[in-house]
């Protein structure tokens, strides 16, 4: 079958004859006419996603003040922006959270305030210099009042992303949103077959300089995103485009509780259909794209996998783990994917959006390794005593406390008839009990919400959990929660006191 030309479908853009399908329909289309009436009745499949896109940025050029100033420092909103670059050419990351506000605010709700024609207070320092005078400037700013404000991601439109899920006894706070304990819930992102690259996953169109849909305007692919992996399905886009072409519809500012801003971005990609390989790779659907489900309970670089799955599963709104069936839910908005196929599908028929030829192709090969770590890093395991001490609940008052004062420590971890972690007690929970001699078992007053470490756990995480909810100690436990040591405030005193002499 003859192949369709980029130029044969842009004149069909211009005379208004082209024939646009969105990803989610072309897949019916092509099981009802095959990949050659597909070739021949579809021009254009659209794509779109529309997520939470950490690895975003903008660069922003203030214009010159009288007196100049060289910007060495500078906060929008309070929101510290990069100012390394040039005089008064600055760097917003999307990520940056405000001074003031924490991570209710940061760089993404800065974007979204400038699209929204929000004034936002520019604050800069200078080093002074006989051309830059000025030490110090304040202002306000909307966005038409920068001269350039240029979206520059290093990292969007992931080809699917990892689910991730929660095996321990407390919940977490993530990247991707809050994790139940025990595997109470399932987190995921993506859009699954509306997203760009499942429909392009050779980048036989997909390249540098392919005109793109970002955030309501017009933007580039500028070349193979950062943690471009391909090879194995984790393939990534850096992208760019003009802030002043967007709009709030499709550049939302968000907050994850208890780690900090992002951006929501909506990126769409038109795949011209020109030929029968192309319109087979249109053709995917929810239910061929898969990914593993992690377990974030292992805060480590390599997670356990609990499962692999696919997207028609993950959308079905519960999945299966040992067993039991679990709840999914999405960071990522199918509804606004779908608005933003659908918003690049009318600007390509009324003739506003021509499709581009790329400059060079994508690499099919990618590169994501771990940092070289050339400085000492701790695990609680290499810490932690191990000279622990566990007791049953029905151990009486006067018992436990003949065991702390006989004993090197001031915390008894409490376990069940199966030796699995069930509470704790601390020589002031005895002290309290012996004085009020009002309870003859340690199950009376005993701790039953306990903050746990794990041995592989982080040291510097684990020294988080003890200031958070001001504690002085941890257990820390196997898989299978039993008690395997412990570590507490004492413990990290002297380590870090150690560091500190000469």
């Amino acid at each position: 079958m003859k192949e369709k030309s980029l130029s044969e479908i842009n004149e069909r853009i211009r005379d208004g004859s082209v024939r646009v399908v969105t990803a989610e329909e072309m897949p019916d289309l092509v099981d009802e006419l095959g990949t050659g009436g597909a070739v021949q009745e579809v021009d254009v499949v659209t794509t779109g996603t529309f997520g939470a896109m950490c690895s975003s940025g903008l660069f922003l050029n203030t214009g010159h003040s009288d007196p100049p100033i060289k910007i060495s420092k500078a906060w929008l909103n309070n929101v510290e922006v990069y100012g390394g670059i040039a005089a008064v050419d600055l760097f917003l990351g999307a990520t940056q959270p405000s001074e003031d506000r924490g991570n209710e605010y940061g760089g993404a709700h800065v974007m979204e305030d400038l699209v929204s024609g929000r004034e936002v207070e520019l604050q800069a320092q200078g080093v002074v210099t006989d051309c830059y005078p000025r030490s110090e400037l304040e202002t306000t700013l909307r966005l038409d009042d920068f001269n350039q404000a240029i979206m520059v991601n290093p990292r969007n439109a992931y080809q699917r992303y990892a689910a991730a899920t929660n095996s321990t006894e407390r919940t977490l706070h993530t990247y991707m949103g809050t994790l139940l304990p025990r595997y109470g819930n399932v987190s995921y992102s993506g859009a699954g077959c509306l997203s760009p690259i499942p429909n392009d996953p050779y980048f036989e169109y997909m390249g540098v300089g392919t005109r793109i849909f970002l955030c309501g305007g017009q933007g580039q692919i500028i070349g193979s995103g950062t943690q471009h992996l391909p090879q194995n399905g984790f393939a990534t886009l850096m992208v760019k485009g003009d802030l002043k072409e967007m709009t709030p519809e499709y550049l939302r500012g968000a907050t994850f509780q208890d780690y900090g801003p992002s951006l929501y971005v909506g990126l769409g990609v038109p795949i011209p259909v020109l030929n029968e390989r192309i319109a087979k790779n249109t053709a995917v659907r929810d239910g061929d794209i898969e990914t593993e489900i992690v377990d974030y309970g292992v805060p480590r670089r390599a997670r356990p996998v609990v499962r692999r799955v696919n997207y028609e599963e993950l959308y079905s709104g519960v999945v299966d783990i040992e067993g039991s069936e679990m709840k999914t839910s999405a960071l990522s908005s199918r509804h606004m994917a779908r608005k933003v196929a659908w918003a690049l599908s009318d600007s390509i028929r009324r003739g506003e959006f021509l499709l581009s030829a790329s400059a060079e192709p994508l690499s099919s090969l990618g590169r994501n390794k771990p940092v070289r770590q050339t400085k000492e890093f701790l695990l609680v395991g290499d810490v932690m005593s191990c000279e622990v001490v566990t007791v049953r609940e029905e151990v009486s008052i006067k018992e436990a406390a003949r065991m702390i004062v006989s004993g090197p420590f001031d915390h008894l971890p409490v376990v069940s008839a199966e030796g699995r972690l069930i509470g704790m007690v601390t020589a002031w929970d005895v002290s309290k009990a012996v004085a009020s001699d009002k309870t003859s078992h340690i199950s009376e007053m005993m701790t039953r919400k306990v903050f746990i470490a794990s041995p592989d756990e982080p040291l510097e995480l684990a020294a988080r959990k003890l200031h958070h909810h001001k504690i002085s100690a941890l257990p820390v436990v196997d898989k299978d929660h039993r008690v395997m040591g412990m570590l507490t405030s004492d413990h990290l005193s002297r380590l870090y006191g150690r560091r500190r002499s000469p």
